[in-house]
């Protein structure tokens, strides 16, 4: 499932060195015999929960000294957004726990969580997805990953949504390219682009206006 982590920009990324990611299989540090990593809840209810020892102990083999930051894929968490990214960039060594069925143990949440993130309003069926999102989201501003210039004028940053892309050719199925773009005066076109991105914003995202 984590395959997408080591192709294409990520990949590329990883053999050159700029960031490591690591998949842990928690079952391999079950102990029971059938290396079963989940169990019926107490109390009754639909679902399984995953059981606290081979979750504690893939967390511990993954940062015994605790020097990461961890963080529990969860919709009750806090919703990640692009100042997550900017935060969590701060960390040298993330461990990215992914639950499963009804979630894990609450005991492992209390004691070997530091916080939980969720991408947003629904609900999966497990963490992985989650934590790839988390993953691509962050590994883009790991330097040389991508270039620093792509980086400038994104969506969701200073100036809220990013003003419309266009590409060759200047016409395409009767549909023309704005003439400013093919002006070549680039202050007309930095104007252009500011005052499009505030309407595109004002459209579809008013709410990242409101500190205005």
């Amino acid at each position: 499932m984590f395959t997408p982590l080591f192709r294409s920009i990520l990949g590329r990324a990883q053999s050159g060195g700029k960031m490591e990611i690591s998949v842990v299989n928690i079952r391999d540090y079950a102990q029971n015999k059938h290396m079963k990593c989940d169990d019926y809840p107490f109390g009754g209810g639909a679902g399984m929960v995953m059981m606290p020892q081979p979750v504690a102990s893939a967390i511990n083999a993954a940062d015994a000294e605790h020097t990461a930051h961890r963080i529990y894929l969860s919709p009750k968490g806090r919703k990640f957004a692009q100042d997550s990214v900017y935060e969590l960039l701060n960390y040298e060594h993330l461990v990215l726990l992914c639950g499963h069925y009804e979630g894990v143990d609450q005991r492992i949440i209390d004691n070997y969580i530091d916080e939980e993130i969720s991408i947003g309003d629904y609900v999966l069926t497990g963490g992985e997805l989650p934590a790839m999102v988390v993953c691509d989201a962050i590994a883009r501003y790991v330097d040389g990953v991508i270039s620093s210039k792509s980086l400038v004028d994104e969506t969701f940053g200073e100036n809220g949504l990013e003003y419309p892309q266009y590409t060759r050719p200047a016409v395409f199925e009767g549909h023309a390219v704005p003439e400013v773009l093919l002006s070549g005066n680039h202050a007309d076109i930095d104007k252009w682009r500011r005052e499009k991105s505030r309407e595109l914003t004002e459209e579809k995202r008013p709410d990242l206006l409101k500190g205005d």
